[in-house]
């Protein structure tokens, strides 16, 4: 099986996930998004992507690289 890409344009391959915005974020649309899709070739990653652009595309990330890097951003 070949591995996912590390980044997708988010609105067609995307375009049904649920995106969740940081609680951090303030009204002016300056924080990321999240999102984790549940069915396809994605289902088990998180989708990063900026507020700003949410045609723009999406980093992937596997849930042990998330941890990985919020434990290396703390």
């Amino acid at each position: 099986m070949p591995a996912p890409p590390r980044t997708i344009p988010s609105s067609p391959a995307l375009r049904d996930a649920r995106w969740l915005r940081s609680s951090y974020s303030t009204g002016a649309n300056n924080c990321v998004e999240t999102a984790r899709p549940t069915t396809g070739a994605l289902a088990g990653l998180l989708a990063v992507r900026d507020s700003k652009a949410p045609d723009g595309p999406a980093l992937l990330f596997s849930p042990g690289s998330w941890t990985e890097f919020l434990n290396g951003v703390r």
